[in-house]
């Protein structure tokens, strides 16, 4: 009876991963693979193993996950965070999936299915922790984030909520090459803070102790996405439900554990931020 029920179990999983390869529109079959483009500097989403050279990444087991799913190969493409959405919208690459944030104004030519959260976190030198207790600290103070993210945007909106309605000097904010630059800028004294996706502090912190220390909590929490063309539904929809079935399977949460992003991980798919049923 046991190697009966493991049996269905089995062609039951079988079942599911040849469904979802149906869902796939024939040209990505034909092809037998989709191209992702990433942009690997931002461990432990997305990076390059220092040893192998290889990519390596929450966003990169997803992305290879989901096209086990669908019965294709996923070929990488090494791409600037600022040519993602060209490169999709010229059919470059069909796919985005290296830690974008599905904000509004990137749906105007972008689907997204939501396969993350993020929030925006201060940070700070560790040898400063002692005079930034709170968020609010940092209030007259000079904060550097990647300029080619929302952060700068959403720090001036929280700056204006929490330290000029308090009657404090606004934060300066320095928009910065890309968060690494930003941490750079940190050590070298040039800024007092930093601010990043939360999903990616810990990581780092593991790697540099006694290197940076967390300041308040998150906010401005979003949902990162994979981007996909807004003229191919039927690819969007094939990416949300390959994700279901990852989610479905354990896979996905496996991926989560592996690389300690569990406050950043999703429960169900969610398309433009609305949830799929």
């Amino acid at each position: 009876m046991r190697l009966h029920i493991i049996a269905v179990a089995a062609a039951l999983a079988i079942g599911m991963a040849g469904a979802q390869a149906q869902t796939l529109p024939e040209r990505y079959k034909t092809a037998g693979k989709i191209v992702i483009g990433t942009t690997p500097n931002y461990p432990p989403v997305t990076f390059k193993d220092p040893q192998t050279n290889q990519l390596a990444g929450y966003d990169i087991e997803i992305g290879n996950a989901i096209g086990e799913k669908l019965g294709v190969r996923i070929e990488w493409q090494d791409t600037s965070f600022e040519q993602m959405i060209s490169a999709v919208a010229t059919d470059r690459i069909d796919l985005i999936l290296g830690g974008m944030n599905d904000i509004p104004a990137r749906r105007e030519t972008l689907d997204f299915v939501d396969y993350m959260k993020s929030g925006v976190q201060f940070f700070v030198q560790h040898k400063r922790a002692g005079e930034f207790k709170a968020a609010t600290d940092l209030c007259g103070k000079t904060v550097g984030a990647s300029r080619r993210t929302n952060f700068p945007k959403e720090i001036e909106a929280w700056s204006a909520e929490q330290c000029v309605k308090a009657g404090k000097p606004p934060i300066r904010i320095m928009g910065t090459e890309g968060s690494a630059d930003a941490r750079a800028q940190l050590r070298q004294g040039r800024i007092d803070a930093g601010a990043q996706g939360n999903e990616s502090l810990p990581y780092l912190m593991k790697l540099d102790p006694d290197t940076y220390n967390l300041v308040g909590e998150p906010f401005a929490l979003v949902y990162q996405g994979i981007g996909v063309s807004r003229k191919k539904a039927d690819l969007r929809d094939a990416v949300a439900a390959a994700l279901k079935a990852v989610i479905a399977d354990g896979t996905y949460k496996k991926i989560v554990d592996k690389y300690g992003v569990q406050p950043n991980a999703v429960v169900a798919v969610a398309i433009n931020s609305e949830p799929v049923k």
